[in-house]
């Protein structure tokens, strides 16, 4: 039997030689849905992106077509090089990222209290707001990608082997330039562990930018804290962060957070 291909929204997809022919002849073979997504699968746009482009198709159209596609040999997972397209050197800029709206942080600042208790009572609190009600996937279909932003070399050390021993697979970071050169890994990781407290930049910014990329905005954060402080929660919150986990922390804490923003249960 055939295994089914699963199509996630950050996917990208390329048209595949036969899939060309067939928009070259105007194919009769496809569905007409099928040709429209066809030319809109550009091996630069995710199938969320394109969601937001066509109001032809709804997105759970699209992602059933895509896999119709892709299981007919008329589209392939976009290369490296491809996806690379998306332009990642605008992430660390000189500007600012823009701050969180007023509108944000109002809806952020009664969700800061119970989270701020959470932190201090149980040492790691999911945001209710984004914590994942189903389970995601892996995006490479096996095991889940865990990228660690952590500059102390012994606590990523103890990271790297904890996340490894639970079948894990770790993606080791402690600043820009190695941030940049982890996002740059294809598939992109499903969730990521960012340190407040970096040398050359600092979480908040860091997740600030990846809810301002389309490609990353997705992705589950959870922040790495040594301090409970509802400000902090706060600015998290509203920059988009999915939970906290104060330090020193031990492992149960650390998996049940990653599990919660997984949907893992």
């Amino acid at each position: 039997m055939e295994e089914r291909i699963q199509i996630r929204d950050l996917d990208v997809y390329a048209v595949a030689d036969k899939g060309e022919e067939e928009l070259k002849r105007g194919s009769t073979n496809l569905s007409h849905a099928a040709l429209e997504l066809l030319v809109l699968l550009d091996g630069n746009t995710s199938i969320a992106g394109i969601a937001q482009r066509t109001t032809v198709l709804s997105a759970e159209e699209i992602r059933q077509t895509a896999q119709i596609l892709a299981q007919g040999g008329y589209i392939k997972p976009a290369t490296p090089e491809q996806e690379l397209n998306l332009d990642f050197s605008y992430f660390f800029t000189d500007p600012p990222v823009v701050e969180a709206s007023a509108q944000a942080l109002e809806q952020a600042r009664g969700e800061a209290e119970s989270g701020t208790a959470a932190l201090k009572l149980n040492g790691y609190y999911v945001s209710i707001a984004r914590k994942s009600a189903t389970k995601i996937q892996p995006a490479n279909g096996s095991s889940y990608s865990v990228l660690v932003v952590e500059d102390d070399p012994e606590l990523q050390r103890a990271l790297k082997f904890l996340l490894t021993m639970e079948k894990y697979a770790p993606r080791l970071a402690s600043n820009r330039d190695e941030i940049l050169e982890a996002l740059r890994t294809l598939p992109l990781p499903d969730v990521a562990l960012l340190d407040v407290g970096l040398p050359d930049t600092n979480g908040f910014e860091v997740l600030a930018r990846m809810r301002q990329h389309p490609q990353l905005k997705s992705i589950p954060v959870i922040m790495l804290t040594g301090q409970a402080r509802r400000e902090d929660v706060l600015r998290g919150l509203a920059a988009g962060a999915d939970g906290y986990i104060t330090k020193p922390f031990d492992r149960d804490v650390l998996l049940t957070g990653i599990r919660a923003v997984l949907g893992l249960g």
